[in-house]
């Protein structure tokens, strides 16, 4: 699966796009009141790809179960020091409301899906990032 994403920013607006394996999409995302740049920052991004990786996956691995899930709140909060410095005590909390399911039901799949979810496993072994010029 080959992912990416763009942005093109102006003082005017945002121009934001994010594609997988070629099915290209747009996300609406204001720019700044105050200037240039976006009026949401890259660690509410991360969180939020955190957040939502979660959230795609449990509906993922339920459907392999064949658990009907109603619905999913995942919520994802950190630290940010000074400019320059990683994020820290990144946690989150997942809740889910799947009322013909055990709460020992919804708990192993909240475990299994803290295994194999790519975003977080992304971080948690540190990949690279390179800067392409």
């Amino acid at each position: 699966m080959t992912i990416s994403a763009t942005i093109r920013n102006t003082s005017q607006e945002n121009t934001i796009t994010v594609e997988t394996n070629g099915n290209q999409q747009s996300i609406s995302i204001p720019v700044k009141s105050a200037g240039r740049g976006s009026a949401v920052n890259g660690g509410e991004l991360l969180f939020l790809a955190l957040a939502t990786c979660f959230c795609n996956d449990i509906y993922r691995e339920a459907a392999r179960r064949q658990m009907d899930i109603e619905n999913v709140e995942v919520s994802v909060s950190g630290e940010f020091g000074k400019e320059g410095e990683p994020a820290s005590h990144i946690i989150y909390e997942v809740s889910i409301e799947a009322d013909k399911h055990s709460s020992a039901e919804i708990a192993e799949l909240i475990n299994q899906v803290d295994k194999v979810a790519e975003v977080h496993n992304t971080l948690r072994q540190g990949v690279s990032v390179k800067l392409k010029l």
